[in-house]
Parts: C-alpha cells; structure tokens; sequence
C-alpha cells in the first residue's frame, strides 16, 4: 500500500498538482504525524492516504470552470431567452446583437474585498471569455449617494447584477457578506436580475444559499455531493476497502491534530471535510492537517492557505 500511494503521489504531483507537492516536502509533512494516536507508521500511511485523495484544480483547470460558468450559466440562457421572444428565431445575427445588449447591462462582481479569493478570479473570468473590463465593478460601485445623503443606484440602465465566488462550503458567509447589499438593491432596483454563481458548492450550501431567497439564481459548476464529505456515511474516499486502511482511524487522526490546529473545527470550517484545493488557495472548508500553516504551532503544510486575516 505504501509504495502505491507514493506512485500515485508522485504522478498527481507532476501531472495535476502543479508540482506543488514533491516527496521531499510530503516527506517533510508526514513528519508532522508522530504516533500520538497510534503508531507512527500506521498514522503516516493514513496521512498519505488522504493526501492521495487530494483534488487540486490548477490555473488551467480554473480557466476551464469559469470558461463553462459563464457559457451554461450567464450565455446560453440570455440566448434561450432571446430566441422565445422572437419566435424561435436562429438568426445568428439578431441573437448576437441582442445577447450584447443584454451584457452591456450587467455587471459581474466578486464576493468579498477585493483582496479576497472571489474577486481574485474575476480577472481570469474577465480573460477567458474576452470580456471589457468596464463590465466588473466593486459591490461598493453599485450605488451612488444622492445630494442629502441617500443612495441610489450608480448606473440606472444596469439591470443585471452577477456575483461570482470560488468556492461555497456552507453558504453562511454568502449570506453574511451580501444580504445588506442585496436587500438594498432589491429596493432600489426592482427588477433587476441578481444572481450567484460559484464553481464549487457543497449540496447543503446551495441549499442554504437558495433558502435565502437573496438571489434570482444560484448556480454552480461543480456540486459536491455528499459523497465529498470525507468522513460523512456516503464517503467516496472510503467506499472501497483497503486492507491497511481504516475509515476510523483516519478520522481520530484527523480529530486529534485538527484540534491542535484549529479548535473546534478540526475537519474543516462548519464541518465539511472537503479534500479539496484551488491554484490560488485552499479552502478552509478542506481538512486542516493538509493546509494549516501558521507560526502558533509546529506544523508544516502540504498545501498551504493563504489566511483572509494577515497582517503585515
């Protein structure tokens, strides 16, 4: 098992993971299991078991997500729409007129600041599907201040406004960051579309985030399923047995130096026990022994996270 799962490491490492987990620094990070809930060497395997589970989404990965996200989420459905109101029409041309008039009044946003992850990818989205810069704005730009100090809209002729994130774990932050902003909207504006589109949500936060009611739509890339949930009774990554493998022993590990690492949320933000990483960063909804890297504690990261709270 042991030499399987460095092969496996090896090759999702130069085929996948960007080069970003060579064995010297997996080496370096097995350290990190020291035989406190079972011998050493059963913790290490556990360790490399997980890790071989890993799914890493590279920049040319990302690309690919946002090139789709905006063809069968934003695209496609404005050209459905179009084709209705004019009696089925294929006229390439009318339909291509149209579809521009409809992306003249939107305007794509990020979730968060604009340091944040969500905004970090409008500049690939911006790229790949060869989109003006004058159609991405701040969330902050969406009104303006009237003379006695009310606000307004900024821009009365935009009628569609799109938010898009990277990854939606358990829909509370959504909700958190953009209810205020939303509702406000709502009152300004009607009529307008607003909508969310992220590339990765777990079931149960697309769940949440549609029982806000915030949003118009709210779509996703990629659906992570229960089965994602590492640990969970539908576990793809257990499915199989594996002789030298246990599902209980991989999870005491997990609960015992995730605990360590951040206190009550020892498999992840809200308990979702993702295995999963981004080109730009790792989300904390993924198991903390695989990112966690902060100088409070001795522990070396496989793939580290770039933490929203750093202070220079």
């Amino acid at each position: 098992m042991l030499e399987t799962l460095k092969r496996k490491i090896k090759v999702l490492n130069e085929r996948i993971w960007e080069n970003r987990a060579p064995w010297p620094a997996v080496q370096t990070w097995l350290g990190n299991f020291s035989g406190q809930t079972t011998d050493k060497g059963t913790e290490q395997l556990h360790a490399l078991y997980l890790l071989a589970q890993f799914m890493y989404f590279g920049a040319r990965e990302t690309r690919a997500l946002l090139k789709a996200m905006f063809r069968d989420d934003y695209r496609y459905p404005i050209i459905e729409s179009i084709r209705r109101r004019n009696h089925d029409t294929l006229d390439e041309a009318l339909i291509e007129t149209l579809f521009r008039r409809e992306l003249q009044n939107t305007r794509f946003m990020g979730v968060g600041n604009p340091s944040e992850s969500g905004t970090h990818l409008l500049y690939y989205f911006r790229q790949e599907n060869h989109l003006s810069k004058e159609l991405f704005i701040n969330a902050h730009e969406i009104f303006a201040y009237n003379p006695d100090g009310s606000r307004t809209v900024s821009n009365p002729a935009i009628d569609r406004y799109v938010f898009l994130d990277d990854l939606c774990g358990s829909g509370q932050q959504v909700e958190a960051r953009l209810t205020d902003t939303v509702k406000e909207l709502r009152v300004l504006k009607p009529k307008a579309k607003i909508v969310y589109y992220v590339l990765f949500a777990t079931t149960n936060a697309l769940t949440t985030v549609r029982g806000t009611a915030l949003f118009d739509e709210v779509n996703c890339v990629f659906d992570l399923d229960p089965s994602f949930k590492c640990f969970g009774s539908d576990s793809r990554y257990f499915s199989q047995k594996h002789t030298d493998i246990d599902k209980q022993k991989a999870l005491t590990l997990c609960l015992h130096y995730g605990s360590r690492l951040c206190p009550g949320s020892p498999l992840g933000y809200r308990d979702c026990q993702l295995l999963i990483g981004l080109h730009h960063n790792t989300p904390d909804n993924t198991l903390p022994i695989l990112w966690f890297d902060e100088p409070s504690v001795a522990w070396h990261a496989i793939f580290k996270r770039y933490p929203k709270g750093v202070s220079w």
